[in-house]
């Protein structure tokens, strides 16, 4: 689990030395590009541009503020983290958390990373570690009044699976730091501790998380949209033990990686949630696990 540690502060690692720059020669006309050029650079994805704008800092954690694709300005905005970095403590396996009295605050940023607000909850909306690891806040604010107040956005839960090999980048607010990679793969169940999470992302090995990244939004490069909560890494080689969790197969198979990370998708989410943002675990389509 990416909860802050001690020996985190010493990992990051602050580079910049100056250099005066190069004078470079004229450089070469351009060649004629082809007509199939373009039509490939044309073709080509757009990138949407990542920041911390929308992200939070909890007191253990990192976070943002979501929305489901059919929220609307009025309804009371969500806080989006993982089940452990509840402020109760981590929940129990099995143990699930629902319209919970909370007035835990968080502290948000803008795209350059600047905190501009403190924003306070009502209630933890939702809180699990069972099949997934997350936590989803209410807030006292709607999202038209953090975007009057401070100009900045909610960012918008995806509602369809993440897809292996995409461009993402995990965008932690606790540390002002964004970890640049790909969706390696997914993971039938990850085990770690008595806790076992269904179907998680498996980064490539660029996005080295640390303590204190828990709860960090997931963000498609492509869409600009979250689509995973990241969650916990296997630090020290050990086999499904806390802060060392394990892939499990569909055959039962257990595979260990050290220093690779993983998150939660949150696909998921967005159906148990209705009008006005209401959490509802009836609802058609919502498979989070029930208290």
């Amino acid at each position: 689990m990416r909860k802050p540690l001690v020996a985190a502060l010493f990992a990051l690692v602050i580079a910049g030395a100056g250099a005066a720059p190069a004078v470079a020669a004229p450089a070469p006309a351009p060649e004629p590009r082809s007509v199939s050029a373009e039509a490939e650079s044309a073709a080509a994805p757009a990138i949407q541009a990542v920041d911390f704008a929308g992200t939070v800092a909890l007191s253990n954690c990192s976070g943002s503020v979501v929305r489901m694709p059919a929220s609307e300005a009025d309804d009371p905005a969500l806080v989006l983290s993982n089940g452990h970095c509840l402020e109760t403590g981590m929940p129990t396996a099995g143990q699930v958390i629902v319209d919970r009295a909370s007035t835990r605050t968080f502290s948000l940023l803008n795209s350059a990373g600047t905190k501009v607000a403190t924003l306070r909850a009502s209630k933890i909306a939702y809180g699990t570690m069972t099949d997934t690891d997350v936590s989803i806040y209410q807030l006292t604010s709607t999202y038209a009044q953090i975007q009057s107040s401070y100009g900045i956005s909610a960012l918008t839960l995806d509602d369809a699976h993440p897809t292996a090999g995409s461009a993402i980048k995990v965008v932690s607010g606790y540390w002002k730091r964004i970890y640049t990679c790909n969706v390696d793969g997914f993971v039938y169940r990850l085990k770690e501790g008595d806790w076992t999470w269904k179907d998680s992302v498996r980064y490539t090995s660029a996005c080295a998380t640390i303590g204190g990244t828990s709860g960090s939004p997931v963000i498609d490069t492509t869409t600009g949209k979250v689509v995973a909560v990241n969650n916990t890494g296997n630090e020290d080689g050990a086999s499904c033990t806390v802060n060392n969790p394990c892939e499990v197969d569909a055959s039962g198979t257990v595979t260990v990686r050290q220093g690779i990370n993983y998150a939660q998708e949150t696909y998921q989410i967005v159906p148990c949630f209705g009008l006005d943002n209401k959490l509802d675990l009836s609802r058609a389509g919502c498979t989070l696990p029930q208290p």
